[in-house]
């Protein structure tokens, strides 16, 4: 091999290109490390409720390691997305010494029994909020189920003047809807849009001009639909006496 000086120039070329590409690199590797690229301002954007300040100062202060080149973008991502809040996080530099942080919330719809709230993409998440919502129950794989029914239910609904406070999804697929004055609606497993339009036409030309409180309306029937109403005394002692149920009335819709 020493007498071919061709093939002993080509591997002496090898070796001092490597050694200038592995000198470039740890001179880059070093000053890249050095403190002096650090993250002076994190941006937050998004239409933020809940999501706040001090909320942003913990996580900055606890999982911002690093300067502009040796962030972790993925870690801190997780970290702004385990915000009870925060449905989805995108996390850039930018140059020279900024992250731009833009976080979505979850707009809470109603609250899925005692487990957590659904948004309004039909999603279940872990927060706490105050508000005044619709509970959902159902089985556990039916939330996108029955956020998209509560949908269609509430549009019919709101025709006759009339507000969900509960919807229930059985393991069987069959249907229960309750209003916020306390009326129970059956509308069981078939046809349900097109029972509830006829009960909301019903009630808003008939039912609803009575001076009476119906709490039960059982829509299953081919044809029609019954409902139930109350009748109840109060003794002397102003406390109302129990409800008593009258027999169901199919009435044609």
């Amino acid at each position: 091999m020493w007498d071919k000086p061709r093939l002993l120039n080509w591997i002496a070329n090898f070796l001092f290109a490597l050694a200038v590409v592995l000198m470039l690199y740890a001179v880059l590797f070093v000053v890249v490390h050095l403190p002096i690229f650090p993250i002076h301002e994190v941006k937050v954007d998004g239409q933020l409720t809940h999501v706040n300040r001090e909320q942003i100062k913990l996580i900055v202060a606890k999982h911002l390691k690093g300067n502009f080149f040796t962030l972790d973008l993925i870690k801190t991502r997780d970290a702004f997305e385990k915000l009870p809040w925060a449905r989805n996080v995108s996390v850039r530099r930018r140059w020279p010494d900024k992250l731009d942080v833009a976080i979505e919330e979850h707009q809470a719809l109603a609250r899925w029994g005692n487990i957590g709230l659904v948004n309004t993409h039909g999603e279940l998440f872990q927060a706490a909020t105050d508000a005044d919502l619709p509970v959902f129950y159902g089985p556990g794989d039916g939330v996108m189920e029955v956020t998209k029914s509560y949908g269609s239910y509430s549009q019919i609904l709101n025709k006759a003047d009339i507000r969900i406070a509960q919807v229930t999804l059985s393991p069987r697929r069959a249907w229960e809807i309750k209003t916020d004055k306390g009326l129970l609606i059956a509308l069981g497993r078939v046809d349900m849009e097109a029972r509830l339009n006829k009960f909301a036409g019903a009630y808003k030309s008939t039912l609803g001009q009575l001076n009476v409180k119906v709490v039960y309306a059982d829509l299953r029937y081919p044809n029609g639909f019954a409902v139930r109403k109350p009748i109840g005394l109060k003794p002397a002692t102003g406390k109302p006496l129990p409800v008593k149920a009258i027999p169901a009335v199919p009435v044609k819709a």
